[in-house]
């Protein structure tokens, strides 16, 4: 153990002091532009759209690679030596869409701006932001292995195109580790369900081939075993190259991610033992190859990825068998047995780092995992199939492809399904004492399980609890919970630094305005709220943290109309948005100034904008953009009065004041703009509301809500929730507030 450990802190000191050596750490300190030559280590990954403020992030795709010349230090590095130096130097590259199409062991001509790591002690020792929008200079074609293992993936890309959404996307990721084609929202739900080893290939598909190849792991070195290698007629030796030519090629076209690397180099011990004829134990095998890794490249001890993956493979060998034997001691079939306690092994030592790194806790992970599970082998052994037929065969691949989109398509339900349960993931302290938190819980869950296992009838009970958790029937969490309140009348959710409103409508109906930055999270607001049908779905304006969240107000639901804003601004939202209604079959029209509705003791009016006429009708619209451009509203609801104002900024406040001056006092005032510090305080003033309703992200960049805000508004008398800290607000008849507990 002495000398494991210091051969590891001598490797990890030879291998940070990569990060601090040569100019470049210097040249990314001072944000100094440069001219590199950089060898593409890793395959360019897109990254994934969100929200910031107002706007969407512009897509951009990030790379590894190794900087091994600097041409160029740029005029903050003139005089120095580090004019075309030669450097052996990590890098992180950011660029343009245009550089998705590299392989690894391309080289590159890379200019841009250099700055340090975002985090201290990170792998790399410099950022390199790319200053142009083109394509990139390439100065060394990728090597014969990577084009060939480019061409196989691409194979099988073409292979399933022509399959349904979900199996198109999943099943490149389930073989090779390809997710270019997995939406936000279904990798979103396998994050939900602990199903993202799936996402993208890891060791489980690399011991199903071994499996294929050699057979079952008990029967590997024996006359009778039963493997593809043995009925074929291999000697045990030669089959034993064969498998490590397969872990070789599997490594190099499904590319060396960590939980890769540990399969692979468990694999290779044990194929070498089966070649020898030595007694085989995969438990020191598994102790070797995360030894070997280690040593090899330190870094990975700091990765989450290979972390889960060894905790996984070792509860695996440990725990899971001892499980699997209880359970078949009580009654429990051998195979559900063997599953069961297989799932239940891994998601107990995981969970823990799960929660660290996530501040999560899924409640479907053992279920979901069980369910999953049979897709992945046929989806395996036939996608792999279809890999190796497409350059040769592209009719036969596209078949195979065929047979493996069913089982592809069968594990994406189980994770949509899944994730779609209202109790499917419970937050979770995301720190390491969080982490031990849990560690504790699921030891103490695990002493007691034995206890249940024992009487039929108590684990008949802790199975309908873990239902009623999981489904959460809206009276039962009522009593509970007391959210939503009973006789609510409106409710602001908490989606972060968005906008998302409801208006009750009557049983399971609601008028909702706004749909916040995300998907999942107005789904789960609306789950919460019993909202099944939106009569009508307002846009106040169409800046994405009002409109992205649109699909999930969408789901599953019966939307009758959506309304917006006269101001078609910005292009790229409003296209999102007239997109993906056209999709569910919505029909989207505009607010019109005056315009009244009544839906049961729901009422309302649209105040502003007033309509856009050529050269300048709405002259706080066309000053500000789309902020004062918000659909505003004034509404009634069973003696309820409420004023949302949407994001209008002081020009419009004052307008609308001056083009609505009978405008009275209201119980409940939706504060515009996330209650930034451009406020009218007349409009505050003559509003004069009970209750101020501010909807806010945790930690914001923006400083919202403005202390001056809240002390304008708190010398109106207004009291002030804000979901931030809050939570989701609801407003019942009476103008009383209330929280989740």
């Amino acid at each position: 153990m002495l000398l494991c450990a210091a051969a590891a802190a001598a490797s990890a000191a030879l291998t940070a002091a990569d990060t601090h050596r040569g100019p470049l750490p210097p040249l990314a300190a001072r944000y100094a532009e440069a001219t590199l030559e950089v060898t593409v280590t890793s395959d360019p990954r897109s990254t994934r759209p969100h929200v910031r403020g107002a706007a969407r992030a512009q897509p951009t795709v990030v790379l590894e690679g190794e900087a091994t010349r600097l041409l160029n230090g740029g005029r903050e590095a003139r005089g120095t030596a580090a004019a075309a130096t030669a450097l052996r130097t990590p890098v992180l590259v950011i660029a343009h869409p245009s550089w998705l199409g590299l392989l690894p062991s391309t080289k590159v001509k890379v200019t841009g701006r250099l700055a340090p790591p975002a985090r201290e002690g990170d792998r790399i020792a410099a950022v390199i932001r790319v200053g142009g929008q083109g394509p990139p200079e390439v100065i060394g074609r990728p090597s014969a292995l990577q084009r060939v293992a480019a061409r196989l993936r691409a194979g099988l890309r073409s292979a399933t195109d022509g399959l349904e959404t979900d199996a198109r996307a999943l099943l490149p990721g389930l073989v090779v580790g390809d997710t270019s084609r997995i939406p936000p929202e279904l990798e979103e739900a396998f994050r939900a369900t602990d199903l993202t080893h799936l996402l993208a290939v890891s060791g489980s598909n690399l011991a199903i081939l071994i499996t294929v190849l050699v057979g079952p792991p008990h029967l590997a070195a024996r006359a009778e075993r039963r493997g593809l290698a043995a009925r074929l007629g291999v000697p045990l030796r030669l089959t034993a190259v064969l498998g490590a030519l397969l872990v070789l090629g599997f490594v190099v076209v499904c590319r060396p991610d960590p939980s890769v690397l540990r399969a692979a180099v468990c694999g290779l011990i044990t194929l070498m033992a089966i070649g020898t004829g030595r007694r085989r134990s995969l438990l020191p095998a598994l102790a070797a190859a995360v030894l070997l890794l280690v040593l090899y490249d330190p870094w990975l001890s700091r990765s989450y990825g290979f972390a889960l993956s060894v905790l996984a493979t070792g509860a695996l060998l440990t725990l899971a068998p001892r499980w699997g034997d209880a359970l078949r001691r009580r009654g429990v079939p051998a195979r559900a047995a063997e599953s069961l306690a297989a799932a239940a092994a891994a998601q107990a030592v995981c969970g823990p780092v799960i929660a660290v790194m996530a501040a999560r806790v899924s409640l479907v992970a053992v279920p979901c995992n069980l369910l999953a599970e049979l897709a992945v082998a046929p989806a395996t052994v036939l996608g792999f199939a279809a890999l190796v037929a497409a350059p040769v065969a592209p009719p036969l691949a596209q078949g195979l492809a065929w047979l493996a989109g069913w089982p592809a398509s069968w594990a994406a339900s189980v994770a949509r399904t899944g994730a779609d349960l209202p109790g499917a993931e419970l937050g979770w302290p995301g720190t390491w004492a969080g982490g031990l938190l849990l560690a504790v819980v699921t030891a103490a869950a695990v002493v007691a399980a034995r206890g249940v296992l024992r009487r039929p009838w108590l684990c008949a009970a802790c199975a309908l609890l873990l239902m009623v958790a999981l489904i959460r029937p809206a009276p039962l969490t009522r009593v509970v919970t007391g959210w939503p309140p009973p006789g609510w009348r409106f409710a602001a959710c908490d989606v972060g630094q968005g906008d998302a409103l409801v208006l009750a409508a009557g049983e399971g109906s609601a008028v909702v305005v706004d749909a916040g930055p995300e998907p999942r999270a107005v789904d789960r607001c609306l789950r919460a709220l019993g909202v099944e049908r939106v009569p009508l779905l307002i846009l106040s304006h169409f800046h994405a943290d009002h409109v992205d969240g649109l699909p999930g107000v969408l789901r599953g639901r019966a939307v009758g109309a959506i309304e917006t804003t006269s101001l078609a601004a910005p292009p790229g939202q409003v296209t999102f948005v007239r997109r993906t209604a056209q999709q569910a079959g919505v029909p989207v029209v505009e607010a019109v100034p005056g315009e009244r509705r009544r839906l049961g003791e729901l009422s309302w009016e649209v105040l502003w904008p007033p309509p856009v006429i050529p050269g300048g009708a709405v002259a706080a619209a066309a000053e500000d953009g789309p902020n004062d451009a918000s659909v505003t509203l004034l509404v009634h609801s069973a003696g309820l009065s409420l004023l949302l104002l949407g994001d209008l900024e002081p020009p419009a406040q004052r307008a609308l004041l001056e083009a609505h001056p009978e405008l009275p006092s209201v119980d409940v005032l939706k504060v515009a703009h996330h209650g930034s510090a451009y406020q009218d305080p007349e409009l505050i003033r003559r509003l004069h509301p009970r209750l101020a309703v501010v909807s806010v992200g945790t930690g914001n960049p923006y400083g919202h809500p403005s202390p001056h805000t809240l002390a304008e508004l708190g010398s109106q008398g207004a009291a002030v929730l804000r979901t931030d800290r809050d939570g989701p607000v609801a407003v019942t008849s009476e103008a009383t507030a209330v929280t989740p507990p």
